[in-house]
């Protein structure tokens, strides 16, 4: 599924974030940049240990902040470290929205075109995927409208069937 914004795509797919060739992906991080589990662990096993040695050079980043580096052997060019919130730790809608234009604001920032993220916090940080996949699809709408972004190609890359669902119903109802 994908809906035009602005001249600009935002499209939704099943699939591994690890496999897309697009100029970056982004990581659901906690805010030490140690590569774990999940998305990020998939990052690490696939991508090697470059990337986890430039997220110790950089040392962390705050809840709603996104930093950059490079993808290691991923097909990716880059890989945004977007820190989303826990679930109950207070304000968790707005640091998602900040995470998330912020994962953005980093990809502009390098004249990137196309970006692929996974569902932010929804993983053992326990945010609520239909939440999660409002706050995400409104923030991706609102930077798509922007003239001065570089990016033209937003994909959400949901891991599970039932996530695609909960973003694709959600997409459908903010656009028709």
């Amino acid at each position: 599924m994908q809906r035009n914004i602005n001249g600009k795509i935002i499209r939704l797919i099943q699939g591994d974030l690890t496999d897309l060739e697009v100029d970056a992906i982004v990581n659901a991080a906690n805010s030490q940049l140690i590569l774990g589990g999940g998305v990020a662990g998939a990052i690490r096993t696939k991508g090697g240990p470059a990337i986890q040695e430039e997220c110790n050079r950089i040392g962390g980043t705050t809840v709603g902040n996104a930093v950059i580096t490079g993808a290691g052997n991923l097909k990716a060019r880059y890989v945004i470290h977007a820190v989303g919130p826990r679930y109950g730790a207070g304000n968790e809608d707005e640091k998602l929205r900040q995470a998330t234009l912020n994962s953005f604001a980093r990809a502009s920032e390098k004249g990137l075109k196309s970006i692929a993220l996974p569902a932010v916090s929804t993983g053992i940080f326990g945010f609520p995927k239909d939440r999660c996949a409002r706050i995400m699809l409104k923030a991706s709408m609102e930077f798509l409208q922007k003239k001065d972004t570089s990016v033209d190609e937003v994909i959400f890359c949901l891991w599970s069937r039932e996530d695609l669902r909960v973003f694709q119903e959600t997409l459908r109802s903010m656009t028709e």
